[in-house]
This record gives C-alpha cells, structure tokens and sequence, in this order.
C-alpha cells in the first residue's frame, strides 16, 4: 500500500504550499500529476522531484492561492488522473472489442 505523507510548509503560506512525500512512487505518477494540477488557475506552482534512484519515493510541492489549501489540490489532481484513467481503459477495451468483432466475421 502506498503512503502520502505531508512536509514542509511555508510559514507565511500557511496551508496553501506544501511539499508530499508520495513513497513507493516516481516519474510515471510525478509528471502526470504535475501536467494535470499545473493546469489549476488556482495554483501557482506544482513541481516534483525523485531525491535519488535508490530512494523508491516522491517529492511533490504544490503552491497554491492563499485561499485554497494545498491537500485539496493535490486530492482534485488525484481524483482528474483517477478519470483520465478510466476514460483511457474505456477507449481501450472498446477498440479491442471492435477488432475482436472485425476480426471475427
């Protein structure tokens, strides 16, 4: 089971930037992530680092609006992949259905 732990904060930020720690994680979650919560016009930066290959974990730093809190960011961008997966199992499973059909007659 993957672990989410939550860093650093700024002091002067308060809730709005935070840095996860994602473990068992690296670049295939990091910049898919990042491509879709970049997107937010609520954030002002999203990044993520893999400190080092040995380390099997995640850095990821989302800074946000002072309104919006940094965890509801990072749970939107989850919940966006989350949908972008199933649409992309979806698509795939129906093109497969179509050729198996194709192929059969």
């Amino acid at each position: 089971m993957n672990k989410i732990h939550k860093t650093h904060r700024d002091e002067n930020s308060g809730e709005s930037s935070r840095t996860f720690v994602f473990e068992d994680e690296g670049h295939t979650l990091g910049n898919v992530l990042k491509s879709i919560i970049c997107k937010y016009p609520d954030v002002n930066f999203c990044g993520y680092t893999v400190p080092h290959p040995a380390e099997n974990k995640m850095h990821f730093r989302i800074q946000a609006a002072k309104s919006v809190r940094a965890i509801d960011v990072l749970r939107r961008g989850l919940e966006d992949l989350e949908r972008v997966c199933d649409h992309t199992i979806d698509t795939f499973e129906a093109a497969v259905a179509k050729y198996q059909q194709k192929e059969s007659k």
